[in-house]
């Protein structure tokens, strides 16, 4: 215990000298909880809409007044035909048409992102169902008992869809993700490449707390990260965990363990920056694009969603989730809990093995 204080001792130390370090550990947080939660939303607002009126009645007039006034739309004026609009969308001008006619109206929308044409044309639908003219005929009333009943929509936990409630757990995510990552694996590597590891190398001190003694640290920073961003939460945008906060913090522990093991794993077997460095990016990348941050797993491939089963990213990002935002209990997340164990400690027997003190 005295030899691994010791050595906790001297990273600290490191840590604390290193002219870049704290200030990385102090600012990225604070500008990734303030920035991304804005710009990281699936809502799709400044949709770029033109209108070719055929019918020129009070219906088509109060359709494009609702256009007009959808704080999702930006409205670029009346067309005299639709291939003149067709036309304006070919140059970017346009991203969608509402072709107004006696007896259908066609939305025509640019699906070259498919995420703007899709959910703008789904805008565009509510607005002309909520401005289709009551019946003149005796079926009027149908039409009203068809209103009345028609099904209602409650959205739990995040009543108002709010996208940064949905964002902010993800975010925590990849800080960890990133820090207790990336810092781990250029560790070792660093040493070696500056041969101070040669001066460890030739003490009696045993691989386990050796790696210990680099993983513990990276710890305390996650803990003092996950802080940071709650706070940050709560005074910026008045979000804060419905759930257990030690589930959040007992969850960071296990990623960050996770993590932390995978990047001395990845300096174990680097002999340099760059090497480690890419090679952390690659996993990195992929596991946080299979991990079902940005976009539902059930949406996936067959193949690609059984690469979840062992995506420590997953089982985190699905238990945050549910501790933060629905605030779910043990008995909702023991399972991720039990698999992020699970891979996090094969892991940290992997970091301890794969050091090789005759480097």
């Amino acid at each position: 215990m005295k030899i691994l204080k010791y050595l906790l001792q001297k990273e600290f130390i490191q840590i604390r000298r290193n002219a870049f370090l704290p200030k990385l550990i102090f600012v990225f947080p604070v500008v990734i909880m303030c920035v991304m939660p804005w710009v990281m939303s699936m809502e799709v607002k400044n949709i770029k809409v033109e209108v070719v009126d055929r019918s020129h009645n009070t219906a088509s007039m109060r359709l494009i007044h609702r256009i007009q006034a959808s704080r999702y739309f930006i409205f670029c004026g009346e067309k005299n035909d639709y291939k003149s609009a067709l036309n304006d969308i070919d140059k970017g001008k346009a991203d969608a048409v509402v072709v107004i006619d006696k007896q259908n109206i066609l939305i025509a929308a640019n699906a070259v992102n498919g995420t703007k044409g899709s959910i703008g044309s789904a805008y565009l639908s509510q607005i002309i169902t909520a401005s289709v003219p009551m019946p003149e005929s005796g079926d009027s009333m149908e039409h009203v008992n068809m209103i009345e009943n028609a099904p209602k929509i409650l959205n739990l936990y995040n009543p108002h869809q709010n996208y940064k409630v949905y964002m902010i757990p993800a975010l925590l995510a990849i800080v960890i993700m990133l820090m207790c990552g990336f810092l781990p694996a250029l560790n070792i590597v660093g040493e070696k490449e500056a041969g101070t590891i040669e001066q460890i190398n030739v003490t009696p001190v045993s691989k386990l707390t050796f790696i210990m003694a680099k993983l513990i640290p990276y710890w305390i920073i996650a803990l003092f990260i996950v802080s940071v961003c709650q706070l940050l939460s709560w005074g910026i945008y008045g979000i804060t965990c419905q759930g257990n906060l030690l589930y959040v913090y007992l969850l960071t522990m296990l990623l960050s363990l996770f993590f932390s093991s995978f990047g001395l794993i990845i300096s174990n077997y680097s002999n340099t920056m760059q090497q480690a460095i890419f090679v952390m990016w690659f996993f990195v990348v992929t596991l946080m694009l299979l991990s079902g941050l940005f976009t539902p797993t059930r949406s996936m491939p067959e193949w690609a969603y059984a690469t979840t089963y062992v995506n420590p990213m997953h089982y985190f990002i699905d238990a945050i989730r549910t501790v933060f935002i629905r605030g779910g209990g043990l008995a909702s997340i023991y399972g991720q809990i039990l698999a992020l164990a699970t891979i996090s400690l094969v892991m940290s027997i992997w970091a301890v093995f794969s050091y090789k003190k005759n480097n």
